[in-house]
């Protein structure tokens, strides 16, 4: 398993968080995350069917910006 750590700029209440954990989970090979709300730090497990990128992209497409 891999893992990634990266900052999700954006959240502002439970809602948020939710909405990016449903988009990290949907994604094939997720081990398990970390999502802390104050400060936006997520950490993420993940198998070899998707890269990190793959994890910033379904971040960005449920409307929030990684970094």
């Amino acid at each position: 398993m891999n893992t990634c750590e990266f900052t999700i700029i954006g959240m502002r209440d439970e809602h948020c968080l939710r909405t990016v954990s449903n988009a990290i989970q949907d994604l094939p090979g997720i081990g398990w995350m970390e999502i802390a709300l104050d400060g936006g730090r997520a950490e993420v497990e993940f198998g070899n069917f998707i890269s990190e990128g793959d994890i910033r992209q379904a971040v960005e497409d449920a409307g929030f910006e990684t970094r």
